[in-house]
């Protein structure tokens, strides 16, 4: 919650009208004013995770151990990491498949 550009040393300016006003969020876990919600928390994809839905709906990447939400109730990795390791398995299909139909196609020349 300090990232919000209208937390400034812990008084917010949206809601100052003349004399200082704590920032709610800074003082509360539940709260949160319309501009973080707003502003903030789409650019910043796990902090909108971590927030505002419960543990139930997060999940942890099995490669890199960062928190985010899942797309489906089978995901087991982070955008960033799915990507890899959807490469890695390929490769690894390609390489047995190549394997199989080398050793395949030697049985066969004898």
């Amino acid at each position: 919650t300090r990232e919000c550009c209208n937390n400034v040393g812990g008084n917010c300016l949206l809601l100052d009208d003349g004399e200082e006003c704590i920032c709610v969020q800074s003082i509360s876990y539940s709260l949160l004013c319309r501009w973080f919600r707003a502003a903030v928390l789409p650019l910043d994809a796990v902090l909108c995770a971590e927030i505002t839905k419960g543990h139930d709906h997060l999940k942890r990447c099995c490669e890199c151990g960062a928190s985010f939400t899942p797309k489906s109730n089978r995901a087991k990795y982070c955008p960033a990491c799915a990507k890899k390791m959807r490469r890695r398995k390929e490769a690894e299909r390609q390489r047995k498949r190549y394997w199989e139909i080398s050793c395949n196609s030697k049985k066969f020349d004898i």
